[in-house]
Parts: C-alpha cells; structure tokens; sequence
C-alpha cells in the first residue's frame, strides 16, 4: 500500500511538473492557468489509475487482475446503491446552497444562475466520468481492498482520503496565482480546506458503499457524481476566497454528520 501511494504520487506529480515546467512554473498566472489546465489534470488524473494496475499485476498476477475486472464489471446491485452514488453529492450540495443563499445570493447554485445550462451539465459530467474513470482503478481499485484487509471502513476511508486530498495539493499551488502570478492565500485556503475535510469524509462513504457493493463501477460513480456536482454543476458562478471557503466548511460539517449518522446505523443494525 506504501508502494502504491509513493508510486502515485510519483507518477501524476511528475507528470504535473513535465507539464509546467518544473516548480518555477508554480504558482501559474491567470494566462497559463487557463492555457495548461487541461494538460495538467490530465497528468494528475493518470497516476493512480497507472499505479493501482501496475501493482495489482505485480502483487496479485493473473487472478489478481481478472478479479480486478470483475470487480469493474459488477453492475448488478440494488438500486438504492445508484442512488447513493450518484444523488448524495448533488443533495447535500443544494442543501447546503440554498441554506447559505438565505443570506447572501452570491451562494445560488450555478446550474440555476447560468444562461447555458446545457454546456454547464454537459461539462460537469465530462469532467466527472474522467475523474472516476482514471483515479478509482487505483484509490478503490488496489488501495481499498488492500487496507481493509486489516483495517475498518472508516479507518480505510480516512486514510485513503487523506491521501487523496494530498495528493490534490501540487495543482492547488498551481493554481492559486494571481493574474501576475503571485501565489494568493486565499485562492489556495478553499482548496486546501476541501482536500482535508471534505474529501476524507466522502471517501470514507465511497468506502462504505463499496464494502457493501463490491462494486469498482460504484465507486467510479460515487467520484464522478462528486466532481460533477460540487466542482461543476452547482458550484456557484461568482462565488471565491471567503464565500468559497464558507461554503466548504458547512458542506463538510454535512458530510461529516452523514458519515457519523452511518457508523451509528452500523453500530445499532
């Protein structure tokens, strides 16, 4: 598991900074931000994938790989299963949206506000599918199963999530310039406050729906939904710096009430 992590660090960090230039190229300006992004989330989004496979085959071999894919191919579960994949991230994020747009618009979710909606659904989605496709083959994938062998669910989650949210970092120095390219604190707090606590919290439900799916095909929704939602779809239009972070903390207070309402049902069941 140790490997894993190294390995994927290695791969999209590097592949971050073939991309940019080296560290001199971080924090990036307004101009290159907009002209490298796609180049670089790319980058980013192939380590885990390249890691996770790259591992399963050597620790694992052959029935490691095609258990893989059965895993990948495991659609047949309950259909409460697709909705807790792909409605909790839109539900919590209008929830907690429309209770924060009470006082002040600038929180109204974006798919409301936008005068394209269908570019907004349709980007959101794309960028979604890419996300869960490229990073769940290694997080959910190899990580996941390797630590709950001797670890629980949330433990797992939090671990893998923690991680996760690290592993995010070098694209939010990247990417928190200001139009000079001076690094900004508050470009970068929001992001740094999502990483760390709201993406633990979801990857320990995204463990939670695994372990009782066994699905890989969940997980791959469960993320997209999540990047769909809060980094596209409903993200308000206007909205950065304190707003933002505002918006992050209470949506991770959620999440972390959720998680707490899980372990409670599992402890009572």
């Amino acid at each position: 598991v140790l490997t894993y992590f190294a390995l994927t660090f290695a791969i999209s960090w590097g592949g971050v900074l073939l991309v940019i230039g080296g560290p001199g190229g971080i924090p990036a300006n307004t101009e290159l931000l907009e002209l490298l992004l796609p180049f670089v989330v790319l980058a980013l989004t192939i380590g885990p994938s390249v890691a996770g496979i790259l591992l399963t085959g050597l620790v694992d071999g052959g029935p490691g790989l095609r258990e893989f894919l059965a895993r990948l191919r495991r659609w047949r579960v309950d259909a409460r299963w697709y909705a807790v994949a792909l409605l909790t991230p839109p539900l919590l994020a209008t929830a907690t949206l429309f209770a924060l747009a009470l006082t002040s618009p600038v929180f109204l979710p974006g798919i409301f506000a936008s005068d394209n909606k269908a570019s907004l659904l349709l980007s959101g989605i794309m960028a979604g599918l890419v996300g869960g496709l490229f990073e769940e083959p290694g997080w959910t994938g190899f990580a996941v199963p390797k630590l709950r062998q001797r670890s629980g669910v949330f433990t797992t989650g939090l671990i893998v999530g923690l991680l996760w949210g690290a592993w995010h970092f070098i694209v939010a120095f990247w990417g928190s310039g200001t139009a000079s390219g001076a690094f900004s604190p508050l470009l970068f707090l929001p992001q740094f406050l999502f990483y760390v606590t709201v993406l633990p919290a979801y990857r320990v439900l995204m463990v939670w729906v695994y372990d009782c799916t066994g699905s890989l095909l969940m997980a791959m929704l469960m993320h997209a939904s999540l990047t769909a939602s809060v980094i596209f779809i409903f993200m308000p239009l206007a909205i950065s710096e304190v707003p933002l972070l505002t918006w992050y903390l209470v949506l991770a207070a959620t999440l972390w009430v959720v998680v707490a309402a899980v372990e409670l049902a599992k402890i009572t069941a």
